[in-house]
């Protein structure tokens, strides 16, 4: 089961204890709150092996504040800005749990590539190592974004998941791990910081829900007036 199912369902056993603790008090059945923990459990699991966490994520999603659907929207912007530049083709973004489960993807949202360029990299490690990097960088500039933009970063567990694992299956030892990962992120955010208009902009139009394709305008044009 995952961690954020296991942490509900702590919670959730706990309360019902204590709705059991206090049920006699009240002359309430104790088998309501043991029906009800039982039921909880039942969902919880089969949301988490059938469902991959999606039901915990969209439930959770339910009680997002603005200030963490705001701290959401300038990460995957930094992911956006980023891939634009470095070449990765992105094929879409989502910013809530709810349009990417509308979107059929994973998760509370995110900007999604085309890995084609990586998985096609060829047999050099000249090409195989510039293209590495290349992703590298754009799985750290949400970290990098939210770094930048508030002091601090909440999210990018998930993104620092997959570098690490695709450097642990390219052989990468953990101290080399570790050293990618924190020159990426310096990648990136040097990256942003020299496109900081362009990338205010962005956040603008994402916040609107932009298509790609308008997105990327926004910054070949923002780009150009600071060129």
């Amino acid at each position: 089961m995952q961690p954020l199912s296991l942490n509900i369902l702590a919670i959730g056993v706990f309360a019902m204890t204590m709705f059991a603790l206090i049920a006699p008090i009240f002359n309430i059945p104790v088998i309501y709150p043991a029906g009800v923990t039982l039921t909880v459990m039942g969902l919880l699991t089969v949301d988490t092996l059938a469902w991959e966490n999606r039901g915990v994520t969209l439930f959770l999603d339910l009680f997002s504040t603005a200030k963490q659907r705001e701290r959401v929207l300038h990460h995957e912007a930094g992911h956006f800005l980023v891939a634009y530049f470095l070449g990765i083709p992105i094929t879409g973004y989502s910013l809530t749990a709810w349009e990417a489960f509308r979107q059929k993807q994973p998760g509370n949202g995110g900007v999604q590539f085309d890995t084609t360029p990586l998985e096609n990299s060829g047999t050099q490690p000249n090409q195989i190592n510039l293209m590495l990097d290349r992703f590298c960088t754009v799985w750290c500039a949400g970290i990098a974004a939210e770094i930048l933009y508030y002091g601090q970063a909440e999210g990018g567990a998930d993104d620092r998941a997959q570098l690490q694992l695709v450097l642990s299956e390219l052989g990468y030892p953990q101290s080399q791990r570790q050293q990618k990962e924190d020159w990426a992120k310096l990648q990136a955010k040097s990256l942003l910081e020299r496109h900081e208009e362009t990338y205010q902009a962005l956040v603008k139009v994402m916040r609107q829900r932009a298509s790609v394709e308008t997105c990327e305008q926004i910054i070949q044009y923002n780009s150009q007036l600071q060129a």
